[in-house]
């Protein structure tokens, strides 16, 4: 299990080198969106998360849930406010409402949903304030494990 997204751009090369299960983050979140019966959802995160095919790719190839991104310039920020802000422990109002601005454009543009695809994202913006359901990789990931844990077998 590798607790965050981003990191997730090498998960192809943890699993060719260890023999014990990997929990993929994407593969937990996929299985979340699928549950729910959307097939295509906003995805918001590091810029690598937003731009490169691991997140999104796998997304698609595995669970058939198309991904949509906002537009480089908000990417840009909301990959800032992630450094800048939210690693560094800070979570302003302004922020919040901006992430919000971009949630409800996203949603115009047919998101039925929003991945959180960054963990400190959800510390930010609350799911009762989206436009969209939240899929909050965090926590769907860390019950994914549990259900490992608890089933000795990789979760469906």
């Amino acid at each position: 299990m590798l607790c965050t997204n981003t990191m997730h751009k090498i998960a192809h090369v943890i699993e060719s080198r260890c023999s014990l299960p990997f929990l993929h983050i994407a593969d937990a979140t996929g299985r979340a969106i699928a549950r729910q019966g959307l097939h295509r959802v906003a995805l918001l995160g590091t810029r690598y998360t937003m731009e490169q095919d691991f997140y999104r790719g796998r997304l698609e190839q595995q669970f058939a849930i198309e991904t949509i991104v906002p537009e480089a310039d908000d990417r840009a920020r909301i990959n800032q406010v992630i450094f800048d802000e939210l690693c560094q422990g800070t979570f302003t109002d302004a922020s919040r409402h901006y992430y919000l601005q971009v949630i409800e454009q996203l949603a115009a543009q047919g998101a039925q949903g929003v991945i959180f695809g960054c963990t400190e994202i959800g510390l930010l913006v609350p799911q009762t304030q989206s436009a969209l359901p939240v899929f909050d990789t965090t926590a769907i990931h860390a019950a994914d494990a549990v259900s490992f844990m608890l089933s000795s077998s990789a979760p469906e």
